[in-house]
């Protein structure tokens, strides 16, 4: 797992908190808030999932 992977996990779960805290606290403005860091969070994840897919494959060559 390298540090892509782990930052966007991390926000994810930053983001999907912030975002309940919105729904209870019925504030829109953090729900809106945690959706964004959550798929932003989702974003970072794929990108490092992408760096372990190339550095395997040329790993494999």
């Amino acid at each position: 797992m390298n540090k892509d992977q782990v930052e966007g996990l991390v926000e994810e779960v930053k983001g999907k908190v912030k975002e309940a805290a919105g729904v209870i606290l019925d504030d829109k403005g953090m729900e809106i808030e945690g959706n964004v860091q959550k798929n932003v969070g989702k974003v970072q994840s794929g990108f490092g999932d992408l760096k372990e897919d190339i550095k395997k494959d040329i790993d494999s060559i």
